[in-house]
């Protein structure tokens, strides 16, 4: 195990903005579906949510208290049915701004993801048309 004296940077800090960049869309698409999710259910738990959305529990209350922070989302309590208080999530019209911007770009890498996969698909469907014999390295053996 190695020691990092205390004003030692880390490796790690190394390619941070490749991490960023890779991570914006994810965090994009979490918040989107968060949105989505709650303009259909406001009534959902937060433990409910994280399994609607696959995250885990402490990834959707951050989600959650950001867009609520942002004034996208904002928080009521009412009584269930089981006389516990609950909370309602209610998008709020910046919420609802935002979950339209959110989806243009959701929409927009769906449909580059689909670009790239049909494009792969149709290079695997001409290779095996080609078949065995047009594979080069088949030939070393």
């Amino acid at each position: 195990m190695r020691v990092l004296s205390p004003g030692h940077r880390s490796e790690s800090r190394c390619g941070s903005r490749e991490r960023k960049a890779l991570r914006k869309p994810i965090d994009e698409d979490v918040r989107f579906r968060l949105l989505r999710l709650l303009e259909e259910r406001p009534d959902l738990s937060q433990r409910e949510i994280a399994r609607a959305l696959d995250v885990s529990l402490g990834s959707a209350n951050y989600v959650l208290r950001a867009l609520v922070e942002k004034g996208q989302v904002k928080v009521r309590n009412f009584r269930a049915s089981d006389n516990k208080l609950r909370y309602a999530y209610i998008l709020t019209p910046g919420g609802l701004e935002a979950k339209a911007r959110l989806t243009a770009g959701f929409l927009k890498r769906k449909r580059a993801e689909y670009e790239a996969l049909r494009a792969e698909i149709e290079a695997l469907q001409t290779e095996l048309e080609l078949g065995a014999d047009a594979v080069p390295w088949r030939d070393l053996t």
